[in-house]
């Protein structure tokens, strides 16, 4: 069937229905994105981008980044750290926030609102350190949130219902003690005294969280990271919990495909995660070094979720030792970023191996089998894609380069949904 691009006017009216609340796990897609990216977002022009949110029909960036620009425009604007875009026209908005320090994090909030995690001490003046709420259309902060961050930093934040999860390398937040990863209310920051699941290493590393996800009817949390156990049971690296009720516990499906270690000078290879749109499964990016096909090292893996007990994924696609820091999965396909140069390329050595398929940068992959699809926009590699984010518009991708469907695109695009 030819493919039709929905008209403008539409995307963003579907947008603004569809994610006025946060969109937390994949977004359901009918088909795989165009591999041509849209030619009106804004070109960050420096830094690296190493978040996104949507919120209604506002795309909030976070970074290490100091100056934009719209498409097209001669005109640098100053916006350090963070700045926002309107989705269908990529003009960036007003509102300019002062952080002191860059982001790492973000997650749309309940009420037209984004919390914003990162290395900062301070914003607008106000002693915010790590985690704030800023209003969307103003920049300002949220009054009432203050979760109170302690040493350490956030790398990861998703919200669903009326909490927001942060992981990263944290052991307070919120008002008590938790290590590497918290459970916080929506409204005020305040830690869950019904959740702590009690991350640690058995060989004393310090625990770290990379990445969270949370499947869309907010009843299951994913994480993945530098841990071995969580509630003192088995779980290397990725740990699935039951997060829905007044008591949220550890999750009785477990893996044991990522204890073996890949390169020693990685705590953690894991470094994405996502569920599919309607929870029943989980895809894993990772990096890690070249280690052949028995390990999971540089590859991207489904997970079924069904039962308790150990479990082995249900496909595996290896990239041939090149570093994927990002997925996404919708109903179509399973996305992922990085700076790989192939997939299909269990045999390769930095190099491609027999059945290898180029896919520089960014790929898509049949989710039942895990194959990669004929897509292929390609992206300049550098260090990598490393920000996957879905919304009914399409695809948005967030990196550290400038090149997107071999045209430029600075640090973020746009590859538009498209009917099947």
């Amino acid at each position: 069937m030819r493919k039709i691009y929905r008209p403008l006017a539409a995307v963003v009216l579907l947008i603004a229905l569809a994610v006025a609340g946060p969109a937390v796990a994949g977004q359901s897609l009918p088909g795989v994105v165009s591999d041509q990216p849209v030619a009106w977002t804004p070109n960050v022009l420096d830094g690296t981008v190493t978040a996104i949110a949507v919120v209604g029909d506002t795309v909030v960036v976070g970074g290490d980044f100091t100056t934009v620009a719209e498409a097209g425009g001669k005109t640098r604007l100053r916006r350090r750290y963070l700045f926002a875009f309107q989705l269908g026209t990529g003009r960036v908005l007003d509102a300019a926030p002062v952080l002191d320090g860059p982001v790492t994090a973000l997650a749309a909030g309940p009420s037209g609102g984004v919390y914003v995690a990162g290395k900062f001490a301070r914003v607008n003046g106000t002693a915010r350190p790590g985690l704030a709420e800023l209003d969307v259309a103003t920049g300002a902060l949220v009054p009432g949130f203050d979760a109170k961050a302690g040493k350490g930093q956030i790398r990861a934040l998703v919200a669903g219902g009326s909490w927001v999860y942060a992981g990263g390398t944290f052991t307070s937040i919120g008002g008590a003690n938790r290590t590497g990863l918290a459970r916080l209310d929506a409204a005020t920051g305040a830690a869950d005294p019904a959740f702590d699941l009690r991350l640690a290493n058995a060989n004393h590393d310090k625990v770290k969280v990379e990445a969270l996800a949370v499947t869309n009817d907010g009843a299951r949390l994913a994480a993945v990271g530098a841990f071995d156990t969580a509630a003192g049971q088995r779980r290397p690296q990725l740990l699935v919990a039951d997060a829905g009720g007044t008591a949220p516990a550890l999750d009785a499906w477990s893996t044991d495909a990522y204890a073996a270690r890949c390169k020693t000078l990685y705590d953690s290879y894991l470094r994405g995660v996502d569920f599919a749109p309607d929870g029943t499964w989980l895809a894993v990016a990772a990096t890690g070094g070249m280690s052949g096909a028995t390990r999971m090292c540089d590859s991207v893996a489904r997970f079924d979720l069904d039962g308790r007990g150990n479990h082995a994924p249900a496909w595996v696609n290896r990239t041939g030792g090149n570093t994927l820091w990002s997925v996404a999965v919708t109903g179509a396909a399973v996305y992922v970023g990085g700076h790989q140069q192939w997939m299909d390329n269990p045999a390769g050595h930095k190099s491609a191996g027999p059945g290898a398929v180029s896919r520089p940068g960014i790929a898509a992959l049949d989710p039942h089998t895990g194959a990669a699809l004929p897509w292929n926009p390609t992206h300049s590699r550098g260090v990598g894609v490393g920000v996957l984010v879905t919304v009914p518009a399409g695809l948005l991708v967030g990196s550290d380069t400038d090149q997107l469907g071999r045209t430029y695109h600075g640090r973020i695009g746009l590859l538009p949904a498209v009917d099947g």
